[in-house]
């Protein structure tokens, strides 16, 4: 007897966070997390997009997000190149209701339901889904239980106010810890999956 149960695509939610629970400050602010990462930090974040083969995005974050990593891909000589590449070179999905119609390279746009969207998503064959954000993008994905794995790099800093991706959760969600990695600049990576009952 074969076993006819679809294997669905993870979704894999990665982002920098405050010990005190902010991606950014108030208006966006990132001044306050380390940019010097030390090799095993780096060989983790380019391992963790090696994995994937689609990056979600939020549309209020698309735009800084995608110039950034394009204008990196002008600088050949610098460390973030490789990572700049391929993350170009990902397939992107944003998620919008003011646009029709992708202004980016290798974007598509997603305009329907959240939910229906991302499930169509993880029904395709292929790689595992990561996301990176907005602030808002996100919190509408924790709260609709759409996220498989959380991959929260906390950064050693408290800035006291700002943006939180948990702070209009409708219930509690519980989550079971799969893992947690030091590196030596600071940062603490911290791996919880969703409890399921």
């Amino acid at each position: 007897m074969t076993n006819n149960k679809m294997v669905l695509r993870k979704l894999k939610l990665q982002v920098r966070m405050s010990i005190d629970g902010y991606i950014a400050g108030p208006n966006g602010e990132m001044d306050w997390m380390i940019w010097d990462f030390d090799d095993k930090l780096k060989n983790y974040i380019f391992e963790s997009i090696e994995s994937v083969d689609t990056i979600i995005l939020g549309r209020k974050m698309t735009d800084g997000f995608i110039s950034y990593w394009s204008d990196m891909m002008t600088k050949p000589g610098d460390p973030s190149y490789a990572f700049a590449k391929k993350l170009i070179e990902t397939p992107k999905v944003v998620f919008t209701k003011t646009l029709k119609k992708s202004k980016w390279v290798n974007t598509n746009i997603a305009t329907g339901d959240l939910t229906d969207e991302i499930m169509k998503l993880k029904s395709e064959s292929g790689k595992d889904i990561i996301v990176y954000g907005g602030a808002t993008f996100d919190s509408s994905l924790i709260n609709a239980g759409l996220i498989d794995e959380f991959h929260l790099l906390i950064e050693p800093a408290a800035i006291g106010s700002g943006m939180a991706i948990f702070k209009d959760l409708k219930d509690v969600q519980k989550y079971t810890m799969i893992k947690s990695t030091p590196f030596d600049s600071g940062i603490v990576e911290l791996h919880f999956e969703p409890t399921r009952n």
